[in-house]
């Protein structure tokens, strides 16, 4: 049975199908926004796996096809995922995740493909949605229905599903995911924007996903399959009150211990000794045992939380660990910040590049190709002193690497006046918890040291949260086991003026405005405190670029000029870099950009660059070569690609017959800029303007100028003597005899 289903919502049309394609999957629901069109798809096992964790895999794929393109490459197929389809299989997997019953073990899948492209509407809410849609109409249980809705805001007005024209114009970029009842996961930026504007426009994006929530239970009362059983494995009541009758005091004074290496030997220790303690009395029940043990740290450390304001290192709720910052440690590293807050590090570098560097972009949602600032974040596992293979960057750490790269593109000079490709890059070097929130700060701090004229530092936080039916917690700057044991993830960042990037995923049933609001503002007093830290080491950017970084020279050319510097095949400009060894790059504009850290190098490759496109000017005197002969005078070359005619009047004072009596082709030739015809840039040179008037001459107008003309022009034939009409000829009446040369 197909059931096609479309709403309107601010205007926008959004459509939901399924029984048409991918029968077989356990659940498929085609979502489309005018014609972007995204296929999603939910398949769980039918046998549980033996884990203590539910094993989901989301997964999103962008095909070429769906934007009329064919992949680059040799093997001209898509290949692994890019960073920006990883980045909606997070989207994907963070709100859906929590609504999986305690219990249910089964593997997972949730397969979401982008069919067709329009490149105005990116589909990552769709995917969000789609999932949603996908396992509420499958057997597999699923405590759903949720949606998902982008807001922009435009002229102070909020808009749902905003256009990639229209966040071109838009101070703000979020992603809010909700149920009927609560959000429960918030991703993206903005432009400083305020908290009380960020609240307004999470509830107006809560209020544009009812309909589509609204949407997924009609069809679901239509076409949706019975759910899977699941039985929630019973706990065994005598282990537990066991394990809290034995270990509630050791356990107590473990989670005390403020060196979380310590704390954590200490836990491994108590493990350890709980399961000898209970072996005996409780054989075969080493599982329970240990998930007793979990239950009731977990339940000590919330509850001095919410009981006593007390937290693991001794904290009070609202306290920032201690900050310590250095820069400029690196030698021969443009920019360095190492920037640690507790048992936090992040050792971050930032790189100046030129345009040669830019990274080129192959997605359906990229419009400009190319990539000009890059970060790049690193977990290796001695941050948290675990042996782990080494291999490229996961999941994880691609969005926290995008999150960060969120928050300080903000801040980045706009390209006209800094044409820099830019890279960061953290490297985590100790990590207990906010470390993505450490990779923004050390960011800033790299960019100042390196001479990056930011608008403003940035810094980020993390944000928690403890709930117990009525009894509240918000925790600022939360360590790992308070992200791991609390209800909620928020990370905000920001200058001192406002938010630039949020980043929210909710455990609980959701949150209520005054939640929300009472975690922004202690965010924000968070925010300023790491600020004023960061400043104490160094408040703005260096007044120069470091010394190791290339100098970028920008000079502008006619866009018709682009082919001189370029040469045939490329040979000028690959003869330029060879003579200098500067980068050069020249943009379809006429913008030239000449990089290198030597200055003197940058100077010899803008001399010639200046002499390739300088333009002829009247009077200039220049040492050409004669480059082509003609019955009426010389073309010479003045300057590369720039030829000038000397007409055979201007090549001497007296009358010349032939060109070739005077010049050959590719002799020297000593001319002066006489003329430039304004529109259609003709220059007219003269040989004889240099040299010495004979003595005695005088120079007549052209016939056709003087009274009596008749003999057509004779400008042809160059000046005329004053002393008769022909070499060799009698002097004209009435005129003085002068002196005949040849």
């Amino acid at each position: 049975m197909i059931i096609k289903e479309t709403i309107k919502i601010a205007g926008k049309e959004i459509g939901l199908e399924t029984g048409r394609i991918a029968r077989q999957a356990g659940g498929a629901v085609l979502v489309t926004l005018e014609d972007t069109v995204v296929l999603v798809t939910a398949v769980s096992s039918h046998d549980p796996r033996d884990v203590d964790f539910f094993p989901l895999t989301c997964d999103f794929f962008e095909k070429a096809y769906a934007g009329g393109k064919i992949p680059g490459g040799f093997f001209k197929r898509e290949a692994k995922q890019r960073d920006e389809e990883i980045l909606v299989c997070r989207l994907m997997d963070r709100p859906i995740r929590p609504m999986f019953p305690e219990g249910f073990h089964n593997d997972t899948q949730v397969v979401a493909t982008l069919l067709s492209a329009d490149r105005s509407n990116k589909p990552d809410v769709l995917a969000v949605t789609g999932a949603s849609a996908a396992l509420h109409l499958s057997s597999i249980p699923f405590d759903g229905p949720l949606a998902a809705v982008r807001v922009g805001r435009v002229a102070g007005s909020f808009i749902a599903f905003p256009t990639m024209d229209d966040l071109e114009k838009s101070d703000l970029d979020v992603v809010v995911a909700a149920t009927r009842d609560a959000i429960v996961m918030v991703e993206g930026g903005s432009d400083e924007i305020s908290e009380a504007d960020l609240i307004d426009a999470l509830e107006f994006g809560h209020k544009c996903a009812l309909p589509l929530i609204e949407l997924q239970e009609e069809m679901r009362k239509a076409v949706g399959k019975a759910k899977w059983a699941v039985t929630v494995p019973k706990k065994d009541e005598k282990v537990a009150a066991r394990v809290t009758e034995l270990f509630t005091q050791k356990v107590d004074d473990a989670t005390r211990i403020r060196v979380k290496q310590e704390r954590y030997g200490r836990i491994d220790e108590l493990k350890k000794e709980v399961k000898a303690s209970l072996a005996e009395e409780f054989p075969e029940q080493a599982k329970d045992i240990s998930e007793a043990f979990s239950d009731l740290k977990k339940k000590i450390v919330r509850t001095r939380i919410l009981k006593k304001g007390e937290r693991i290192d001794g904290r009070g709720l609202s306290d920032i660990r201690p900050i310590t910052c250095e820069v400029g440690i690196l030698p021969r590293v443009h920019g360095t910040g190492l920037f640690t807050r507790g048992e936090t590090q992040g050792l971050v570098t930032a790189t100046l590049g030129v345009v040669s560097d830019e990274q080129r972009l192959d997605g359906l949602y990229n419009p400009e190709g190319w990539k000009k600032f890059m970060l790049h974040y690193n977990f290796p596992p001695y941050s948290v002193g675990e042996v782990k293979p080494m291999r490229g960057p996961g999941r994880r750490e691609i969005g926290h690497g995008a999150l960060a790269e969120r928050s300080i593109a903000k801040v980045l000079p706009a390209n006209e006046s800094f044409p820099y490709t830019i890279r960061i890059v953290s490297e985590i070097t100790e990590s207990n918890g906010s470390s993505s929130m450490a990779t923004v700060c050390g960011s800033s701090l790299a960019l100042m040291d390196a001479g990056v004229p930011i608008k403003a530092p940035v810094a980020g936080i993390a944000m928690g949260l403890i709930k117990e039916d009525d009894d509240i917690a918000v925790l600022s700057d939360i360590l790992g086991d308070e992200d791991h044991l609390g209800d909620m993830d928020f990370k905000v960042t920001g200058t001192a003026k406002g938010i630039n990037a949020v980043q929210m995923d909710i455990k609980c049933k959701g949150l209520s405005r005054d939640i929300m609001v009472k975690a922004l503002e202690q965010a924000r007093q968070g925010r300023l405190h790491i600020l004023g830290e960061m400043a104490k080491t160094l408040a703005e950017p260096r007044p120069e670029l470091s010394k190791h970084a290339p100098r970028i020279t920008t000079i502008k050319v006619r866009p018709d000029q682009i082919r001189i510097i370029i040469g045939p095949g490329g040979k000028m400009i690959k003869g330029i870099v060879d003579q200098t060894g500067v980068d050069i790059n020249v943009e379809d504009d006429g913008t030239v950009h000449i990089a290198s850290s030597d200055s003197a190098a940058v100077a010899k490759a803008l001399e010639i660059i200046n002499g390739l496109t300088r333009e002829a000017t009247v009077g200039e005197i220049y040492e050409g070569t004669v480059a082509r002969i003609a019955d009426f005078g010389a073309f010479v070359n003045i300057l590369p690609g720039t030829d000038g005619l000397v007409h055979i009047s201007e090549l001497d004072w007296r009358r010349v017959e032939r060109v070739e009596d005077v010049c050959k082709e590719g002799e020297t030739m000593r001319v002066k800029v006489i003329g430039v015809e304004s529109d259609s840039g003709k220059i007219r040179l003269s040989r004889k303007e240099l040299l010495e008037k004979p003595e005695g001459w005088e120079e007549r107008p052209p016939r056709d100028q003087r009274d009596g003309g008749g003999r057509g022009d004779r400008n042809d034939r160059g000046p005329r003597r004053s002393g008769g009409d022909r070499p060799g000829g009698p002097p004209r009446s009435g005129r003085p005899d002068r002196k005949r040369e040849g």
